[in-house]
């Protein structure tokens, strides 16, 4: 029986990184590694990799019931659609008739579920959101065997990195 070998593929997350550039900007972060790509660099020994992170949850509106049923009758619908388009494809009925009825009965407790659940938070949670993670800035990783040749790439791209 072998014992199989370390792998040192660029996957491999026991290799060493050396961060070789930062950037404020997620978009220049995703800048550079193309320029590196466009340099012919080995971009499968890169990594993106952002720091400081914080969730930032946007407000989107107010929630009412009236918001609430109408979320829910969305949702129904779509759920309605599905049942429907199974039940039409076995029904040797008027196929539009099964999935139309589908639809409206699902979309009509959708819309009763949504309001009661809405109903029943008692306005603990009156609002909508949207919530992302946000990173304070990315920086480029490379393997320490190919550190030196990624900054020497990227000290010729403009606008230069933050730091180095």
């Amino acid at each position: 029986m072998t014992t199989p070998m370390p792998s040192t593929q660029p996957t491999d997350p026991t290799r060493a990184m050396v961060t070789v550039a930062s950037y404020t900007e997620y978009r220049d972060a995703q800048r550079a590694v193309d320029y590196l790509s466009d340099q012919k660099f080995p971009v499968e020994h890169t990594a993106i990799v952002g720091t400081n992170l914080r969730l930032v949850e946007k407000i989107l509106g107010r929630m009412t019931t009236g918001k609430a049923a109408l979320y829910g009758a969305g949702a129904g619908a779509w759920f309605g659609l599905f049942i429907g388009l199974l039940f039409g494809i076995f029904a040797r009925a008027n196929w539009f008739a099964v999935v139309l009825t589908a639809v409206v009965i699902a979309a009509i407790w959708g819309a009763i579920f949504g309001a009661v659940a809405h109903a029943m938070s008692r306005g603990a949670r009156d609002f909508t959101s949207a919530e992302s993670l946000q990173a304070g800035e990315y920086g480029i990783s490379v393997t320490a065997e190919h550190a030196d040749q990624a900054r020497q790439i990227l000290a010729r791209l403009t606008p230069p990195p933050v730091t180095a």
